[in-house]
């Protein structure tokens, strides 16, 4: 007999998952992984089975788990391995985990997050796509399912963290009439003092080495265009049940204050800290309470100066495309994130420039028709619409025109 609290790390070897693991492994008292999924890493995911011995590890790639299959038999682990998306849905409405860390990248992490919702789950939002696409479904399924949302982007933990006790849990901050603003900070990204022209000849490498944050390939880029920003603007309108006029955007290169809230009495309320994930993945895990996160303190005597700047939306339109998606509504939203999956997955692979993500997002944004979806299959089908939309762009050559 055990009070470990189980939890469910989806997406256990990207970088969210990674750093998850290390908060729990440093709170072992507290919690234990009950399941871990991936898409193809073997190695990586066999290598988490031997050192946490979870009951369950699932693959989304059948080679992949076949594979897996025969290492932890070889091992004699008794960790079962499940395989496809079913086995992410197995996983998070399972009764006997408590917690599920949402930490699978992109539009694919959203059917799991919506069945955790269902089933009453505390959910670690890692995967902002959720409730990007799909805001007001995941709301009313977490209302339903008497379900707990705690957002892990540093960003909006941040907000969370500042907001009043009250607040923190539900669509309630426009209610809140001593709430003025949500500010959002950003980095910047490595790309932040480039001129125009700098900007045609980005690299793939130069794009995912963010200068402050240890991130995946996808966030990487996402945040050297700003469509990071501009996604969370999305998403904090959703968690934070406020417009996009009440969320203020600030350019931070330090990334050393997280974001913040504006109150009616002039009071700023600012959450700060060294740039490591393992502090919001711990609020989140442990909420209201805190635990250790293996981050070290901020030593004010060494920071030399804390910058803000308004963000430049002549080389970052991305972040503006967001707030349009906003206010057409409908289903803008789940468009607009299928477009800039697919850019960014082909400038990645080499095939568009890197400006060219931000003319895909506009051009499929503004031509890809769309329409309110209230359904799960409504929410596919306009997102394979729209990726099919900016994969002819692509195709046809139509970038020139993306931004006119």
């Amino acid at each position: 007999m055990t009070d470990r609290q189980a939890v469910a790390v989806l997406g256990s070897t990207g970088s969210i998952g990674v750093s998850t693991l290390d908060v729990i492994k440093r709170n072992q008292h507290r919690y234990q992984v009950s399941a871990i999924t991936a898409n193809k890493n073997v190695e990586q995911i066999e290598a988490q089975c031997v050192e946490f011995q979870p009951r369950y590890a699932a693959m989304a790639d059948p080679l992949a788990a076949e594979a897996l299959k025969r290492r932890v038999s070889a091992r004699n682990l008794n960790t079962t391995v499940l395989l496809g998306e079913g086995s992410l849905n197995q996983i998070a409405e399972d009764p006997e985990i408590p917690i599920v860390m949402a930490a699978i990248v992109g539009f694919a992490g959203l059917d799991s997050t919506l069945v955790a919702a269902r089933s009453g789950k505390r959910i670690l939002l890692a995967n902002k796509e959720s409730m990007v696409v799909a805001g007001h479904l995941l709301n009313q399924a977490a209302k339903d399912g008497n379900a707990t949302i705690v957002p892990v982007d540093s960003e909006h933990n941040a907000i969370f963290q500042c907001l009043p006790k009250e607040n923190q849990l539900g669509a309630t901050v426009s209610e809140a009439r001593e709430i003025e603003r949500l500010v959002l900070t950003a980095s910047g990204g490595p790309f932040r003092q480039l001129s125009a022209d700098e900007m045609q000849h980005v690299t793939v490498e130069q794009a995912v080495n963010h200068p402050n944050w240890d991130m995946g390939p996808k966030i990487s880029v996402d945040s050297a265009t700003m469509m990071n920003k501009g996604l969370e603007i999305i998403e904090a309108c959703f968690l934070f049940g406020v417009n996009e006029q009440q969320i203020e955007v600030l350019v931070h290169p330090q990334s050393i204050v997280h974001s913040m809230v504006r109150y009616c009495d002039g009071s700023v309320l600012a959450q700060m800290g060294e740039s490591d994930m393992r502090t919001p993945i711990a609020n989140a895990l442990a909420w209201p309470q805190r635990i250790d996160a293996g981050v070290s303190p901020l030593d004010f005597k060494l920071l030399a100066g804390l910058e803000f700047e308004a963000p430049d939306m002549l080389n970052f339109p991305c972040l503006d495309l967001a707030r349009q998606a906003l206010r057409v509504g409908k289903g803008a939203n789940v468009v607009l994130n299928a477009a800039n999956e697919i850019a960014v997955e082909r400038f990645i692979d080499g095939q568009v420039r890197f400006v060219d993500i931000a003319a895909v997002n506009a051009y499929t944004l503004t031509h890809c028709e769309s329409s309110e979806p209230h359904s799960v299959a409504d929410l596919k089908a306009l997102d394979m619409a729209a990726r099919s939309y900016a994969e002819e762009i692509i195709t046809n050559g139509q970038l020139s025109v993306g931004l006119a």
